[in-house]
């Protein structure tokens, strides 16, 4: 039961704070002071306090876009395992409908900017729908592979079986799951260099378009709601990259909460080093991902 209570705690309190580390890491490597790291919090509870504005050419599918979005974020979120510990929802075939809730996410965030009308926003629509059917799939075979190297079809089984000996064992196929994810990682969450999220940049603007026309509770909806797709797929990431097993559930408590921080630093120095990819080249990355995770899946099938 006190396992159930701190993964509802951290899917609910530590999101926000991911989008903080990563904007503080970005200032200090540009050497400036920077936003507080508790930033995201007050954006959040702002824009909870302002109200709402909708265009009339909008119908319900505009206003149930960012409440369905989060929903099904947070049911995704319901089913990962957070460390060595279950998660609260668990059963024999979760990471299909694991894939499934995160693309009905996706699916009423570009619906609903498709219902403004706007053909700047349908521009938007139809670059994340493109890139997602590149990026969707490495995520898929990903699982397909931990599930072959586990014998599990629950994310419980699946994530929770990497250990340091299944590094010993299939080493290779996991190094080339690692990169893979990790670029996936960057693409989903609309990061340096795939996208950025605080360009304003018409011509270059993907994520970031669809959601021109939110405002209020909602747009603190769909703030919030990627932040926890971060947390989900930085998890996820973290349960193939470092397959740390302790005795002791505080601790593995603690390593599962530094390990993300770590991980939000390493996406905030990646956006501080690198610049952003011309638009043409984001397939051909989120290609290269898909090849890594196809060889990773011969190498376990041979």
């Amino acid at each position: 039961m006190a396992d159930i209570l701190i993964h509802c705690a951290l899917i609910i309190l530590m999101p926000p704070l991911l989008l903080g580390v990563i904007n503080r890491t970005k200032a200090t490597c540009a050497g400036r002071t920077g936003a507080p790291l508790l930033q995201p919090y007050y954006d959040l509870f702002r824009l909870l306090r302002k109200g709402s504005v909708f265009s009339r050419t909008t119908t319900w599918v505009f206003r149930a876009g960012p409440i369905v979005t989060l929903a099904a974020t947070l049911a995704a979120a319901l089913l990962i395992p957070l460390g060595n510990h279950l998660p609260p929802l668990s059963f024999n075939g979760d990471m299909i409908l694991f894939v499934y809730l995160l693309a009905l996410g996706r699916f009423f965030t570009a619906t609903a900017a498709l219902d403004t009308g706007s053909s700047f926003e349908g521009m938007g629509a139809a670059r994340e729908v493109t890139f997602s059917c590149l990026a969707e799939p490495v995520i898929c075979i990903a699982l397909l592979v931990l599930s072959r190297l586990s014998g599990s079809l629950s994310l419980s089984g699946i994530l929770t079986h990497s250990s340091t000996t299944l590094w010993l064992n299939s080493g290779a196929a996991l190094i080339l799951l690692v990169a893979g994810l990790f670029f996936v990682l960057l693409s989903e969450n609309c990061r340096i260099p795939f996208d950025d999220p605080n360009t304003h940049l018409e011509l270059t603007m993907i994520h970031e378009v669809m959601v021109l026309d939110h405002s209020g509770p909602a747009f603190g909806m769909i703030m919030y709601g990627a932040a926890l797709k971060l947390f989900i797929l930085g998890a996820l990431f973290l349960h193939v990259l470092l397959p740390l097993r302790v005795a002791s559930p505080l601790l593995d408590w603690m390593i599962f909460f530094t390990s993300i921080l770590l991980l939000a630093v390493v996406i905030g120095v990646v956006e501080s080093v690198m610049a952003r990819y011309r638009l043409t080249r984001v397939p051909q990355m989120l290609l290269a991902a898909c090849v890594l995770s196809a060889f990773a899946m011969m190498l376990v099938m041979r």
